[in-house]
C-alpha cells in the first residue's frame, strides 16, 4: 500500500509502510495507512523516551521520491531500531507520565544491600532521560525511616542535586512503605507518584491501597508502581493489586526476564504503526515454546527389569543393620554390662572392675554403659567403604532420568495427577516432558494406570484404569500433547476423582503421584484428614512431586491461592505424610529435597559416625585407623583398604 502524504520537510512523496494486513477497508485502518510515518514515529518516541540525544537516528531515515522507493524491510528495520532504542529508555521504570513527578524509592537493606550501585545507576538513568523533562519534581527515600531532598516539589532547574542525593543513598533497614506515603501524599502539587519497590513492603495491599484511596480522593494523582529486581514472589503481586485498586499503572524489571520484555512493552504501542498480521494472534501461546527434540513424537518405551523399590523397602535387606554392619552388632560378642552384686564371704557389694588394658566403657544404643573388649583385628576389618560406595551409588540412580523428577513409581496400579493450572501456563512443555519421560522408563511394567488432569476442573483420560501396555501408553501421550493449562489448583476434586473411582480394587498396591508448582485451592488440613481417612488401613499412598517455579509473570496470572517456597513444601509434606506416601522436590536446577535420597543419606550418616566411635576406641591401641567423612565420603589416615570379597550389589 502505497500512499501520498504531506511530509513535515517535503511535498507529495511517497512511502512505503510496512504491510502486515491486507489493504485497509474499515475508516479506522485508512486512518492509519495515511499517517504521516515521520510523524507517527516522532509521536511514538515522544511518549516513550527523550530522544534529544539521539537526533542521528531520526535523521538515518530518508523519504525517498517517486522512483526512489524504500523497501519495506528497510523501512520495518528502521522502526525497529527505533523501538529497541526507546525501550533502553524505559525498560527499568517504564515511561513516567505527568509533569510534577514525586519519586518515592525503597532502599531497605533487602532492596539496596547486594545491588546499591545498579540501583543508583539506574535511578539517575531514569533523572537523565525522564525526569529532567518534567517541570517539578521530588525525591523521597524509605527503609525503616524516610529521608527527603526537598521539602517540597522543586523545579528541574537544581537536577543535579538529585543526582548527588542519587549516589549517597544508603541501605536503611525494612521496607516502610507506609510511613513514606503519609508523608509524599501530602504535596498537593504532584500529579504522578512513582513508587520503587525492590523487596516486600512490612504493610499488606489492602492496608495501602485504602490509604491511598483516602488521601487521593478528589485529586488527579497518578500511581506509578514499579518492582525493581525482585526475587521474591510477593512485592509483584502487591504492587499490581496496589495498582489495580487504586487506578494506576505498575512496572515489574528483572535482568532475568529482560530478554521477552521488550515485546511485552511495546505490544500495544506497535500497533501505532500497522495492524498486527491476525495469523499470529492466532497461534496458541503452547507453538511458541521451546520444545525438545522429537517432543511430539511416539514414545519409545523402555521394559525394566526389576521392580523398583522405596528406599525404605530397599535398606530392609541393604541397610547397615540388615547387613550386620551395625557398631552394636559387632561389639555385642565382646560387649558386657558392669556387674555389681553382694559377696557374702566379704559381707559386702562387690562391682565389677574395668581392666583398661584389655576393656573400655563404651555407650549403647539404648542410653546404657558397657563394658567392651577391644579387639583390633575384628575392629580393623570393620570397614564400611563398600557399603557406602554403593549407597552412592543408589543415589545417583535416583537422581538420574525420570526419577530425578518423579522419583521411583513402585506401586502396581498408578494414578498420575497432574497441574494443568492457568499459571503452569508457560512451564505447559516441561510438564509434557517430564510425562514422556515417565511412560517411556517407568510405566510398562505396572498392571493399570490412568492419568488425572486437573485446573479448575479435573478430567481423567479414561474413565477408569487401563492396562499398561504400550498401545495404552501412545494414546496416553497423545492425550497429554492435547492438554491446555486453566483454571486454578483444585487437588481435592482430583483426589477424589481418583480414589473413588479407579481405586475401586484394593487388593494390589496403588499409588496416587501429585505432580503439581503450588498449594492447594482447599485448605491443608482438610486434604490431610480426607487423605489419611482413605489411606488408613489399605495399601494406597500419596506421593507429591513439587516442581519449583522460580517466579510468575506478574503481567500475566497470578496463582489463586499463592504461598512462599517454605509454606508450600511444608502444607505438601503435611499431606503427603497423613498419606503415608513420599515427597519429592526439584526444579530447573536438581533435586532439592527427597524422602527416598534423604533415608540413603541417613544411612551414609550412620555408617560415619560408627567409623568414628570404632576411630575412637582403637585410637589406644597406636594404631592408624581408616575414618569416613561425608565431604569426599572417605578420607584415609593409613593407605590400606579392606576390599573384602567382592560382589554384586544391587541398588534398585
Amino acid at each position: 500500500f502505497v500512499p501520498k502524504v504531506n511530509s513535515l520537510f517535503h511535498r507529495q512523496e511517497e512511502i512505503i509502510l510496512p504491510s502486515f494486513c491486507p489493504k485497509p477497508v474499515h475508516r479506522l485502518e485508512k486512518k492509519w495507512h495515511t499517517l504521516d510515518l515521520r510523524r507517527a514515529l516522532k509521536n511514538y518516541i515522544k511518549r516513550t523516551a527523550s530522544f534529544r540525544k539521539s537526533s542521528a537516528l531520526l535523521q538515518e531515515f530518508t523519504i525517498r521520491k517517486r522512483g526512489n522507493k524504500a523497501s519495506c524491510p528497510a523501512i520495518g528495520g528502521w522502526i525497529a531500531a527505533c523501538i529497541l532504542e526507546a525501550y533502553k529508555a524505559s525498560r527499568v521504570f517504564g515511561l513516567i507520565k505527568g509533569t510534577k513527578v514525586g519519586v518515592v524509592a525503597d532502599v531497605s537493606d533487602i532492596s539496596c544491600g547486594p545491588r546499591l550501585r545498579d540501583f543508583q545507576k539506574d535511578l539517575l538513568c531514569l533523572i537523565d532521560e525522564q525526569l529532567s523533562y518534567k517541570k517539578q519534581l521530588y525525591f523521597l527515600s524509605f527503609g525503616t525511616e524516610t529521608s527527603f531532598l526537598w521539602e517540597n516539589p522543586t523545579a528541574v532547574s537544581v537536577i543535579h542535586e538529585a543526582r548527588q542525593w542519587v549516589q549517597e543513598l544508603q541501605p536503611s533497614g525494612g521496607c516502610n512503605l507506609l510511613k513514606a506515603l503519609k508523608k509524599v501524599l501530602t504535596m498537593k502539587e504532584l500529579n504522578t507518584l512513582v513508587v520503587i519497590v525492590g523487596s516486600c513492603p512490612d504493610q499488606s495491599s489492602e492496608i495501602l491501597s485504602d490509604y491511598i484511596q483516602q488521601c487521593t480522593l478528589g485529586r488527579k494523582l497518578l500511581i506509578h508502581t514499579t518492582t525493581y529486581e525482585c526475587s521474591n514472589l510477593v512485592p509483584p503481586s502487591v504492587l499490581k493489586n496496589l495498582a489495580e485498586v487504586v487506578g494506576g499503572r505498575y512496572h515489574c524489571y528483572s535482568t532475568k526476564n529482560e530478554v521477552g520484555l521488550p515485546l511485552k512493552l511495546h505490544r500495544f504501542d506497535f500497533k501505532f504503526f500497522c495492524p498486527i498480521s491476525t495469523e499470529f494472534v492466532k497461534l496458541t501461546p503452547t507453538s511458541l515454546l521451546p520444545k525438545p527434540p522429537k517432543h511430539e513424537g511416539p514414545l519409545v518405551i523402555q521394559t525394566p527389569s526389576f521392580l523398583s523399590k522405596t528406599s525404605a523397602d530397599w535398606l530392609k535387606s541393604n541397610g547397615l543393620k540388615a547387613k550386620k554392619l551395625s557398631l552394636y552388632q559387632i561389639l555385642a560378642p565382646n560387649a558386657f554390662s558392669p556387674v555389681e552384686e553382694f559377696v557374702p564371704i566379704l559381707q559386702k557389694t562387690v562391682s565389677s572392675t574395668l581392666h583398661e588394658k584389655e576393656m573400655m566403657q563404651f555407650e549403647w544404643h539404648d542410653g546404657t554403659v558397657k563394658n567392651v573388649h577391644v579387639d583390633p583385628p575384628i575392629l580393623y576389618d570393620y570397614q564400611l567403604s563398600r557399603m557406602v560406595k554403593t549407597y552412592e551409588r543408589r543415589v545417583e540412580w535416583l537422581s538420574a532420568a525420570s526419577r530425578r523428577i518423579w522419583g521411583t513409581v513402585c506401586e502396581r496400579r498408578v494414578a498420575i495427577l497432574v497441574d494443568i493450572s492457568a499459571t503452569n501456563s508457560i512451564y505447559i512443555i516441561h510438564i509434557q516432558h517430564s510425562l514422556r519421560l515417565l511412560f517411556e522408563e517407568q510405566m510398562s511394567n505396572k498392571n493399570f494406570f490412568n492419568i488425572i488432569a486437573f485446573g479448575s476442573d479435573v478430567k481423567a483420560w479414561k474413565p477408569e484404569m487401563v492396562p499398561s501396555n504400550a498401545d495404552n501408553l501412545q494414546s496416553a501421550w497423545r492425550w497429554v500433547l492435547s492438554l491446555q493449562c486453566k483454571g486454578s489448583r483444585n487437588v481435592m476434586s482430583a483426589l477424589r476423582r481418583a480414589v473413588e473411582i479407579d481405586f475401586k480394587d484394593k487388593e494390589e498396591s496403588r499409588g496416587l503421584y501429585l505432580f503439581t508448582t503450588g498449594v492447594p485451592d482447599q485448605e491443608m488440613h482438610a486434604v490431610s484428614a480426607y487423605m489419611a481417612e482413605v489411606c488408613g488401613g489399605c495399601d494406597l499412598q500419596l506421593h507429591v512431586c513439587l516442581f519449583s517455579i522460580h517466579g510468575f509473570d506478574p503481567e500475566e496470572i497470578v496463582p489463586a491461592r499463592y504461598a512462599s517456597p517454605n509454606e508450600t513444601t511444608s502444607t505438601l509434606k503435611e499431606i503427603v505424610h497423613a498419606a503415608n506416601g513420599r515427597f519429592h522436590w526439584f526444579g530447573e536446577t536438581g533435586i532439592y529435597e527427597s524422602d527416598d535420597i534423604s533415608i540413603i543419606v541417613s544411612e551414609m550418616e550412620k555408617a560415619v559416625n560408627y567409623s568414628q566411635k570404632v576411630c575412637l576406641r582403637i585410637t589406644r591401641s597406636g594404631t592408624k585407623w581408616p575414618v569416613f567423612t561425608m565431604e569426599g565420603c572417605k578420607k584415609w589416615c593409613a593407605p590400606r583398604i579392606c576390599t573384602g570379597t567382592s560382589s554384586f550389589q544391587c541398588i534398585h
